[in-house]
């Protein structure tokens, strides 16, 4: 067999800096990385820097950088592999690249193709691959850290406590059929084995949520009727003025978005178009736009003004559809504001029209009508959802830390961020499919034949080695790795 062709490609961004990386893999590394520093010894010692004069093909001087080996398989793509740290000049590097690829052993390397060949090599899993690009892509402290701990094997590690039991039940089903005198009592509590299995892969699935949180960041938007103070608590929860603030109804008429970070956790605001029955042309757009947003965010805070009543409530919690809604009431700083649930039972505690102690709101609707806003919230999310009695005021700030812990709280529940196994969306299909094989196999262990069990096991193993890699095709590799940037 003719051997592979040395890769070749820049490692860091072709922007200008202190140091840029040109990297080569592939058997004919070493040759080419003499070819730029001739100074270098032929037998370079692995994992050494060597300071080193890099030249043209004339053998003019380019620039002074270091040179570096590593010997196969020591190495990340587990092939001989020579790096050249020059400074980060785009056009020296694209000279020195351009150099490189003039040897007739060596091409340009493609998005991740250094990746993939680590993994080719079994130098890395699937879902360890797959993290490298996941810690290139991070934006957030928790998307870092949970990559990191993909990177470092986590996922990997769950993913082989379900496989390696996966494919011993596999053998043994196969061993009853094809040898059923050597093997026989194999098979025995297979069911219950099944159904272990499946609660495994369950479980895994159930972290898709919380991966597509860390990966992209979760998205909350602001929403409720023109005036509520939802731009003055926007501004407050950014730290900074972003959005427009009057007293005139309907001034902000499109969506604004900003990026913070809470505890680790992207999350990125936004402050919607206020909802009213007779707007503008313009804000009618606007409050169509809020609509939308509304259908595509992981949190809605519906904030309401001090004079909005129960059925008014009603009508903008059914504007989120089935978005998970957090009800604060805006404005507490305003004498009048109210509470929205009433926690003291009839008669007790306070009186209708008093003022509570700071942190409280001034309560002015009847208890009916907080009844019915506490209700219509659970009409809208269902049972258990979180509906707050919380009061705001983005003027003072007063309620706004409550707020943003219980925003955290709502979007993420218990534990960090990043803590969480980095299942993506593909991972979770691979896994859906995984399960409802193996849901298949338990119900074939009460109903059907061993050639049924097995094969339904079987086609869950299939599925699951999407996840490692151990049954990934060419096509699914290819789509994974252009995710890549090139020199990854």
């Amino acid at each position: 067999m003719s051997s592979p062709a040395t890769l070749a490609a820049l490692a860091t961004a072709p922007t200008a800096g202190a140091v840029g990386i040109l990297r080569l893999s592939g058997p004919a590394s070493l040759e080419v990385g003499r070819m730029l520093a001739p100074g270098v010894p032929a037998s370079p010692t692995p994992r050494h820097a060597y300071l080193a004069s890099f030249v043209d093909s004339s053998g003019s001087v380019l620039d002074e950088g270091l040179f570096l080996f590593f010997r196969a398989p020591h190495s990340f793509t587990g092939e001989d592999v020579v790096e050249l740290q020059a400074h980060g000049s785009p056009r020296l590097l694209r000279m020195l690249l351009a150099r490189a690829l003039e040897h007739p052993a060596v091409r340009h390397a493609g998005p991740g193709e250094f990746t993939r060949r680590a993994f080719l090599h079994g130098r890395i899993d699937l879902t360890r691959a797959e993290a490298v690009a996941d810690l290139v892509a991070a934006d957030s402290e928790a998307a870092v850290r949970a990559a990191a701990a993909g990177l470092a094997g986590a996922l990997a590690t769950r993913v082989r406590g379900l496989e390696a039991p996966l494919r011993s039940l596999h053998a043994d089903l196969e061993g009853v059929l094809n040898f059923p005198e050597e093997a026989e009592g194999a098979d025995e509590g297979m069911e219950a084995r099944v159904s272990e299995l499946r609660g495994s892969a369950d479980s895994l699935i159930a972290e898709v949520g919380r991966g597509r949180l860390v990966r992209r960041g979760a998205r909350v938007a602001l929403f409720g009727p023109v005036n509520a103070g939802k731009s003055t608590l926007f501004n407050r929860l950014l730290g900074e003025q972003r959005a427009l603030v009057d007293e005139e109804p309907g001034t902000t008429r499109d969506v604004l978005e900003a990026r913070v970070e809470w505890e680790g956790l992207g999350v990125v605001l936004l402050d919607t178009a206020g909802l009213r029955e007779a707007p503008g042309r313009v804000e009618a757009l606007g409050i169509a736009r809020t609509r939308e947003v509304l259908a595509a965010v992981d949190l809605a805070v519906l904030v309401l003004p001090p004079e909005a009543t129960g059925d008014e409530a009603q009508r903008w919690l059914r504007d989120a559809g089935a978005t998970p809604v957090l009800l604060v009431a805006g404005k507490c700083d305003v004498r009048g504001s109210r509470d929205l649930a009433d926690p003291h039972p009839e008669g007790e505690g306070i009186d209708s029209g008093s003022t509570r102690d700071a942190g409280t709101l001034t309560p002015s609707l009847s208890r009916g009508e907080r009844g019915s806003v506490r209700g219509s919230v659970s009409s809208v999310l269902g049972s258990g959802a979180v509906s707050a009695d919380l009061a705001v005021s983005g003027l003072t700030g007063e309620g706004v830390e409550s707020l943003r812990s219980l925003m955290l709280s709502r979007l993420w529940g218990g534990g960090a961020p990043s803590a969480v196994a980095l299942v993506s969306e593909r991972h979770a299909d691979a896994l859906r499919r995984t399960a409802d094989a193996l849901s298949r196999a338990e119900a074939a262990c009460r109903f059907s034949t061993l050639e049924v069990v097995s094969g339904e096991v079987g086609l869950a193993l299939d599925s699951l080695g999407e996840v490692s890699g151990t049954s990934a095709s060419e096509a699914l590799l290819d789509a994974i790795f252009q995710r890549f940037c090139i020199g990854k």
